[in-house]
């Protein structure tokens, strides 16, 4: 369908910006242009890249990602200030299509403690940086920060003075999670009423999740006639996170007799999207969330299964292939070769050079001496664990541990360290705790344990565990993934891949004058 067509809702993807804002959820410059090469091939309509003052970090991945990415609109985030939207203009410089997101506060409660400015000051500040953004690129797009607790008179008044500014999309942000769906979907309806020069501009929702209602919310301001939605992959984000893309598309899809609209997202990539930023995240998708979780195609009731075999739609109102969820395959195991590995990785969506295939494959092998049977998620775990850490400074070598009911647990842990190979041995209460002193002694830091959890990613006592542990450090928090059918091998690949994080994080320092919670919301 096409992007003119009054039908067609525009996804607006927030995952690299809003989604990162969600405590261990910061990713380097190579996970956010793996995320951004994947929202391209998903489909997305606009990726919001970043918020480029915050910090040289953000800066740079913004500017990458405008300079690879062609297809989407690549937009940067600017508070009112000149010095966010020159900055947001600079990182879009190379953007095929570019558009600069900038955002105050219009509530009582946020005019009054968050900015301590008077209603004519913020209307002001919304002429003054719509019009500066205005002048730098074609294309704007006007946030009123806590919409939902604005005064309706007041909010008319913004978004009318926007739209005349410059701004070509007006978002209408449920900053804290407080709307309900019908509250929600008056507030487009009176906007489309009331502000004469609505017409110009694209309204846009972007909800939290606090009361559990971002989706609801989100497809009730379509409703209202809202045509762009912000959100993100998995509802990653901040405190409850925000409305989850796949969610707000699949809902569209499967009930446009409800909702007669249509997206540009393909589908059929959702579950590798879910996937890769999971992944990088280190965020564990729950098993029972919607679209993309390890059970939102399972039944196991035995009344399910009888409706399952008789007819799918007794039970199953959308299909898992429509999503890109397939049965598990059995089809490689320890006597399969190079070929028929990197046709599984790109039956998987993986595209890998030679060398990240050869080390893939090397793993793949030593996991098919070990189980009986290799599954596709056991696949896809290995690659994830390995993909994207060739330059990381402390390296995983190898792990023996003593344990048992007899102490004390035993762990010689021998480690890469900027190039350097190292070992020890350490004592511990429990052989992860003998693990992590282990890593403690070879590579010293001051990093706090917040989190240590472990899953299997496929049935069986020879399955895979997929271990996901949080560090915090001065304010820092980061979370590391490891996979490996020894448990105890995958806590030290997560503790090291945190670690790594860590010193990734402590790389980026944002400026000393930066608020950065006065971006949390938008």
């Amino acid at each position: 369908m096409s992007t003119t067509s009054d039908n067609y809702v525009r996804i607006f993807d927030t995952t690299l910006r809003d989604g990162e804002q969600s405590p261990g959820a910061a990713m380097n410059l190579t996970e956010k242009l793996r995320i951004a090469e994947m929202l391209e091939t998903l489909g997305v309509d606009i990726i919001e890249a970043g918020f480029p003052i915050a910090s040289n970090g953000d800066f740079e991945a913004v500017r990458e990602i405008a300079k690879v990415a062609r297809k989407p609109v690549i937009c940067g985030l600017a508070r009112a200030g000149a010095a966010d939207i020159h900055r947001a203009a600079e990182a879009l410089e190379h953007a095929e299509r570019k558009r600069i997101h900038t955002f105050i506060s219009t509530s009582p409660v946020h005019m009054k403690h968050k900015l301590q400015m008077e209603p004519e000051a913020v209307l002001e500040a919304v002429v003054g940086s719509v019009t500066l953004a205005r002048s730098l690129v074609d294309d704007v797009e006007w946030s009123a920060e806590d919409a939902t607790r604005t005064d309706p008179d007041f909010l008319c008044r913004c978004v009318e003075a926007a739209i005349k500014a410059g701004a070509t999309t007006i978002n209408i942000p449920d900053t804290v999670g407080y709307a309900v769906p019908s509250e929600y979907q008056a507030v487009f309806e009176m906007l489309i009423n009331r502000v004469p020069n609505m017409d110009q501009a694209i309204l846009s929702t972007h909800c939290h999740n606090d009361l559990g209602l971002a989706v609801a919310n989100s497809l009730a301001g379509v409703l209202g006639g809202a045509r762009q939605v912000e959100c993100t992959i998995n509802g990653l984000g901040e405190r409850a996170g925000n409305a989850a893309m796949e969610e707000i598309v699949m809902a569209l899809k499967t009930r446009s007799d409800a909702m007669p609209m249509e997206t540009g997202i393909v589908t059929t990539e959702i579950a590798r999207a879910s996937k890769l930023v999971s992944s990088i995240t280190s965020f564990p998708v729950q098993y029972n969330k919607a679209i993309v979780g390890k059970n939102a195609f399972a039944h196991e009731s035995g009344i399910h299964q009888d409706g399952m075999l008789k007819n799918n739609q007794t039970y199953e109102i959308m299909t898992p292939e429509s999503v890109g969820v397939k049965e598990t395959s059995l089809v490689l195991g320890k006597l399969s070769g190079r070929h028929a590995f990197r046709a599984k990785l790109e039956e998987l969506g993986y595209r890998l050079g030679d060398n990240a295939v050869n080390d893939a494959f090397r793993r793949f092998k030593d996991l098919a001496d070990k189980k009986r049977e290799v599954f596709d998620e056991d696949i896809m775990a290995l690659v994830d664990d390995e993909v994207g850490r060739d330059n990381d400074a402390v390296k995983f070598v190898s792990l023996r541990i003593i344990a048992g009911s007899e102490g004390p647990q035993e762990a010689t842990l021998k480690m890469e360290v900027d190039g350097e190979m190292r070992e020890t041995t350490a004592n511990g209460d429990g052989p992860v705790d003998a693990t992590f002193k282990a890593i403690r002694a070879l590579y010293p830091h001051e990093a706090r344990l917040q989190l240590y959890q472990v899953h299997a990613v496929t049935g069986g006592t020879d399955a895979q565990a997929e271990v996901s542990v949080r560090l915090s450090e001065g304010g820092k928090i980061v979370l590391g993934q490891g996979a490996d059918t020894d448990t105890l091998v995958a806590s030290a690949r997560a503790y090291i891949h945190a670690l790594n994080r860590l010193l990734t994080k402590r790389a980026r320092t944002a400026p000393p004058d930066m608020d950065l919670t006065s971006a949390e919301g938008v």
